[in-house]
Parts: C-alpha cells; structure tokens; sequence
C-alpha cells in the first residue's frame, strides 16, 4: 500500500489570492485543517457576523481584521462593496482569507463573490465548510436523513433577496423529508403557517438552534402549530436555524451536546 500523506501538504496562502473558507457552524474544531491553516498565514481576514467568536479566537492578533457582517436590515458593508473590497486587498499583494459561517457555497453568496473575482482576473479558492444544517443538526441530537422518518433533506433560505418569504410552499410540505431554513427566524410565523396552509399536519415536530455547536447552544422544540410562539417566549433571536420533520422527534432521546454542563 502506498504511503499515507495526511495530512496532505498544501501550497501556503500567496500573495494576491482570495481564499474564500468555510468557518463552519460555530465549534473551532470543527474547522477543516486546510481552514485553521489558512487563517494562521493570512495577511487579512474579511469576516461575516455569523463566524463564531470561537473561531475568531483562534487567530493571531497580527492578521488585520475586516468586518463586513451583515444582520437583519442591516448590513456593515452592502455586497457590492464586499466583492469590490476583495478584489483591491488582493490587487494589493494581500493574502486575503474571506471567512465565512459554515459553507460559502451555501447561503454564503460564495458564488457572487467568486464570479466578481474571475471578473477582475484575481486567483481564489474555496475552501469547504461544515454547513449550518449539517453540524447544528448533529449537535442537537437531530439526524436529518434518518430512514425511518425522511427520505429527502431540503435546505431552503427563509429570507430572500427583497425582504420576502415567497417559496415553493407546495414542495416544502411535502411528506417524509426535512425541511432546513437559514436566516428565517424573523418570518417564523410565516413560514409554519404556511406550511400547515400547504398540507404539512400542524403536529409535525419542528425546532429552532440558536447558535448551534457552541457553548452559547439553545434549542427549542415545539410542533408547527406551537413553535412561533415557544421561540418568543424563550427569547430566541438569530442566528438560528430551523428545522422542520419528524426527525425533530428524536431530538430530546438523541441530544448528547450539553453545553451548560461541558467543560
């Protein structure tokens, strides 16, 4: 058998090169080794609010620190000043790591970011990241494709580009799948009544994390009827995400990450 090379050697950050890296959910050690790797050579970093304060506490205080975070009506630095912001650090010689929560692909607006970079003619590359869906859920003890309850996973955004919440509502209440939203807390309400208007039962299970996968880690379960209102009533505000099935019914059997209680 040939000799193992893990971990692989991977060329450093160079100069004038974006490298757009998924953060993933929130837990440090849930960075991908090329990430951690990554953010010890970067000469700049350009971060989102959804990068966990974890995370940022990992890397040295001699990279320069840009932030371009963006919440609920309101954003540190519109888009197009962010793609515009990349592409002149790199014209600079700079070796610019664009930090980003979970994967830059999903929900990221990665690929706007790249297209404005192969645009401009300045190298990148993208670094994967744990997606929000994939390791909130594990952390909160919810298998989002268990055989038993789901044949199909959909990760859908709960908050589109104009401010609406105007989705496919016929094929998200579809049966025996799971349903993720990102960025949907602040049209909650919507999105369950809409699903229960759609066919969903108003007795599916459904949850909501708040700042999954890291000691801040809160989860709500309630049903869909229910869970606008449990969420208010426990004082949840983004980040969250939301899931919505009958593999939410597992949840309080399968739960393993105790944050109040681990070291």
């Amino acid at each position: 058998m040939p000799e193992s090379t893990f971990p692989r050697e991977r060329s450093p950050a160079r100069p004038g090169w974006v490298y757009l890296v998924g953060a993933g959910p929130g837990d440090p050690e849930l960075l991908t080794l090329r990430a951690a790797r990554l953010l010890l050579e970067a000469d700049v970093l350009v971060y989102d609010n959804l990068v966990s304060k974890e995370v940022l506490d990992c890397i040295p205080p001699t990279v320069e620190r840009i932030y371009v975070g963006k919440k609920a009506s309101h954003h540190a630095l519109p888009q197009a000043g962010i793609n515009a912001l990349l592409v002149e650090l790199a014209q600079k010689g700079r070796k610019v790591v664009r930090l980003k929560g979970g994967d830059p692909f999903i929900f990221g607006r990665g690929g706007e970011e790249v297209d404005e970079l192969v645009e401009a003619g300045i190298p990148f590359e993208v670094v994967p990241g744990i997606t929000a869906a994939a390791g909130i859920g594990a952390y909160a003890g919810i298998p989002l494709t268990h055989r038993d309850f789901a044949q199909a996973c959909v990760f859908v955004t709960g908050h589109l580009k104009d401010g609406s919440v105007d989705l496919d509502w016929e094929m998200l209440a579809r049966p025996k799948q799971t349903v993720v939203f990102y960025m949907g807390i602040t049209q909650l309400a919507t999105i369950c009544k809409q699903l229960v208007a759609h066919g969903l039962a108003a007795s599916t299970p459904a949850a909501v994390v708040r700042r999954g996968t890291t000691q801040a880690q809160r989860v709500v379960t309630s049903d869909l009827a229910h869970l606008a209102e449990a969420v208010k009533a426990a004082g949840i505000t983004p980040p969250a995400l939301t899931i919505v099935g009958d593999v939410v019914s597992l949840q309080s059997r399968l739960a393993w990450f105790h944050p109040e209680r681990d070291e």
